[in-house]
């Protein structure tokens, strides 16, 4: 199959090539897509979002715009993936992503295009990439989601680093180690502590027997149902079991709040520019778009995240960005650690 795919993204440049010589346009010309496509009427997007949460974006922006939009659905690291194959040929203009590390993986492969766009500008530094590549849309903090009548606030543990501590052993939920959220949030604290302390963290961790789960909505039923204490989640899941008609006597730590502590980590959803898209010009009028109060505030709001603009607003129940104390270390820095961070995981033995 992918000496077919060779042999066809082979063909496919060679008649491209054909085609530019015949017309007499340069090699400059094909790259961009700029001159042959500026009265283009069409955008394809790849996501790794739900389509529930997209589309109503999508239909705003063809009405705004008269631009069809081609949705492509499945999960963010399928699309990277395919990103990186049709590097020669792009077929897609933009990824949207839930997964900071991703996106700047692929910035690092060099399959993303820069973006000067001045709606970039109101972004904080930590969630976009410098060049303007990928830029984040919603925030998902990493949170200690618990059953109050399990356990009490003050029980809790205040750091990521405390599920290594062996009090804990049988008490809580994690997700298995494919999870994209838990890969970026090791990532995270890899940055931080190096690779020692870190495999020394998951090491702990897993002593401990925390219950490995498929994904984040079977930790927080399983935490609303009071089959563990508590669980590691996206803050969103936590929002999404408040709203639940049973099990929603939970709340939630968000850790390392302390003054020498690193910090809550945060991951963003957001969208990057393919390199070479057929339809650039149209990319970007969608990432303006999409950077507008009113559509950041859909983009987090319909799936219960928080915005990365304070000013946003946000569902009463949730805290805003800058109510607590997010991790100082720039989303862009994962993407040197984030492909290897799955070997040193299975390594200190997280492979299910």
């Amino acid at each position: 199959m992918k000496h077919t795919k060779k042999v066809f993204s082979i063909i496919m440049v060679l008649l491209l090539t054909s085609i530019s010589l015949l017309t007499g346009c340069t090699n400059e010309t094909q790259n961009t897509g700029e001159v042959n496509n500026e009265d283009s009427k069409k955008l394809v997007i790849y996501s790794g979002r739900k389509e529930q949460f997209v589309l109503p974006l999508i239909e705003k922006f063809e009405k705004e715009t008269g631009i069809k939009v081609e949705l492509l659905s499945g999960k963010s690291s399928q699309y990277a993936q395919k990103i990186i194959e049709e590097r020669n040929n792009p077929q897609g203009d933009l990824l949207i992503a839930n997964d900071a590390g991703v996106m700047e993986y692929l910035r690092l492969q060099g399959v993303l295009a820069s973006n000067n766009s001045e709606s970039l500008k109101q972004i904080p530094a930590n969630f976009k990439a410098e060049d303007g590549s990928w830029v984040g849309v919603s925030a998902r903090s990493r949170v200690l989601m618990y059953n109050k009548d399990l356990i009490s606030e003050e029980e809790m543990p205040k750091s990521i680093l405390d599920l290594a501590d062996p009090k804990y052993k049988g008490q809580f939920a994690i997700t298995k180690a494919s999870s994209e959220a838990m890969v970026s949030h090791i990532a995270a604290i890899r940055s931080i502590y190096g690779d020692e302390k870190t495999t020394e963290f998951i090491k702990g961790m897993l002593a401990n027997e925390p219950l490995i789960l498929e994904g984040h909505t079977d930790i927080r039923k399983a935490v609303g149902a009071g089959e563990v204490k508590f669980g590691l989640v996206n803050n969103y899941y936590f929002h999404l079991q408040l709203e639940e008609e049973k099990d929603n006597n939970v709340g939630a730590i968000y850790p390392d709040q302390g003054e020498n502590e690193m910090g809550t980590f945060v991951n963003v959803a957001g969208v990057a520019l393919i390199k070479g898209a057929q339809n650039e010009s149209n990319a970007k009028k969608f990432i303006d778009f999409l950077l507008q109060e009113a559509q950041q505030e859909m983009f987090a709001f319909d799936s219960k995240e928080t915005p990365v603009l304070p000013n946003v607003k946000t569902l009463d129940y949730a805290k805003k960005i800058d109510e607590y104390k997010v991790m100082d270390k720039p989303l862009s820095n994962l993407g040197s650690v984030w492909e290897d961070t799955l070997n040193l995981m299975e390594k200190a033995g997280y492979t299910e």
